[in-house]
C-alpha cells in the first residue's frame, strides 16, 4: 500500500517508514502540513500526527477524507483524538507504539474499506436488478411468510425491501441447495431467512421444511401453487411471464416473452424470421395478446 507520513519528529517518521517498507510498503514522509497537501494522487494509508507545533492538520484530513487516516497521538485529549474522529479520521494509535499494532490496524481499515466498496457494487447491482418491480405498498406482514409469484426475482425483490423495512440483516439460504435445510438450525435469531425455490423440494420435504420454520422469521417462494395451512401468504404477480430457472415457459408464453421485449430491438421482418413464423402471424399474435407496437 502506498502510506503517507505527517510527522515532525522525522527520525520516527523514518523509523516507522522503514518497517513499514518491510512489510512491503510504499512511504512518503513530510514534517510539514502544506507540503503533505501539495502531494498530488492518491494513497491507500495516511498516518498524521497531532502533535505538530503550530500547524492546523484538519486540511489534510479533509483533503484526504476518502483514504483510510490514522491518528499517531502522544496524549488522548478531545484536541488530540475526539475532535480529529468526528473530523474524519478512523482511528488512532498512541506513541510509542509497536510496528505490529499498526501493521494491524492498517489492515483492518484496508478491509474495511474492501468491504464497503464490495457492499456499494452489490447495492448497485441489486438497485439496477430490482429496483423497477412493483411491489406491495405495505411491507408489514407476520412471518414466516410464503411469497407465491410466477416471477422469481419479485419474491428476491420483496425479501430484500421487506429486511431493508424491518432494519434487519437477511440471510439467503435457497431450497435448491441440500445443505440450506441443515444450516437453517444455526442461524441466528437476528436474522431474517431468505429461503426461496420451495417448488423444488420433494413432498416430504416440502412438508419437513414448514414445520422446521413455524415460529421462525423466515420468508420462503415459490412459483407454483400452494395452499399450505398455517403459513401467511402474499402473491406477487408479473404482468408478463419472463424467463426464470424455475420453471419452463409454454410456446406461447415464450413467444409472448419474445415479441414484448424485443419488437423495439427488430423490424418485423427479422423478428418474426427470428421466431420462425410469418409477419401475418406476427402480427394477430400481437392482436392475441393485446401487445401494441410503438412507432
Amino acid at each position: 500500500m502506498k502510506i503517507l507520513i505527517v510527522e515532525e519528529e522525522i527520525y520516527l517518521a523514518q523509523s516507522i517508514a522503514g518497517k513499514l517498507i518491510d512489510f512491503g510498503h510504499e512511504c512518503d514522509i513530510f514534517a510539514a502540513v502544506n507540503d503533505a497537501l501539495d502531494q498530488e494522487g492518491r494513497y491507500d494509508v495516511v498516518l498524521l500526527s497531532t502533535n505538530l507545533s503550530g500547524q492546523d492538520f484538519y486540511p489534510v484530513i479533509r483533503k484526504f477524507a476518502d483514504d483510510i487516516i490514522l491518528l499517531m497521538v502522544s496524549y488522548i485529549s478531545n484536541d488530540t483524538v475526539t475532535a480529529p474522529l468526528k473530523a474524519g479520521a478512523h482511528d488512532y494509535i498512541q506513541k510509542p507504539f509497536m510496528i505490529e499494532e499498526l501493521i494491524r490496524k492498517i489492515n483492518h481499515y484496508h478491509r474495511f474499506k474492501q468491504l464497503q466498496k464490495r457492499c456499494a457494487l452489490f447495492e448497485d447491482y441489486l438497485s439496477h436488478q430490482l429496483g423497477n418491480i412493483q411491489l406491495p405498498e405495505s411491507l408489514s406482514m407476520p412471518l414466516p411468510l410464503m411469497v407465491k409469484t410466477n416471477y422469481q426475482k419479485q419474491a428476491d425483490a420483496f425479501a430484500f425491501a421487506f429486511a431493508r423495512e424491518a432494519g434487519r440483516p437477511l440471510k439467503y439460504l435457497p431450497l435448491s441447495d441440500a445443505s440450506s435445510l441443515a444450516a437453517l438450525k444455526n442461524v441466528e435469531e437476528e436474522y431474517i431467512l431468505y429461503m426461496p425455490e420451495f417448488q423444488t423440494l420433494k413432498k416430504s420435504e416440502k412438508e419437513a421444511f414448514l414445520e422446521a420454520i413455524a415460529g421462525r422469521d423466515v420468508i420462503t417462494s415459490t412459483t407454483e401453487k400452494f395452499e399450505g395451512e398455517g403459513l401467511e401468504t402474499v402473491e406477487l404477480v408479473s404482468e408478463h411471464k419472463i424467463f426464470d430457472r424455475t420453471e419452463i415457459l409454454t410456446i406461447d408464453d415464450y413467444v409472448k416473452f419474445i415479441i414484448h421485449n424485443y419488437q423495439s430491438k427488430f423490424p418485423d421482418t427479422e423478428l418474426s424470421k427470428k421466431l420462425g413464423i410469418s409477419r401475418k402471424s406476427l402480427w394477430e399474435k400481437r392482436k392475441k395478446y393485446g401487445i401494441f407496437k410503438k412507432k
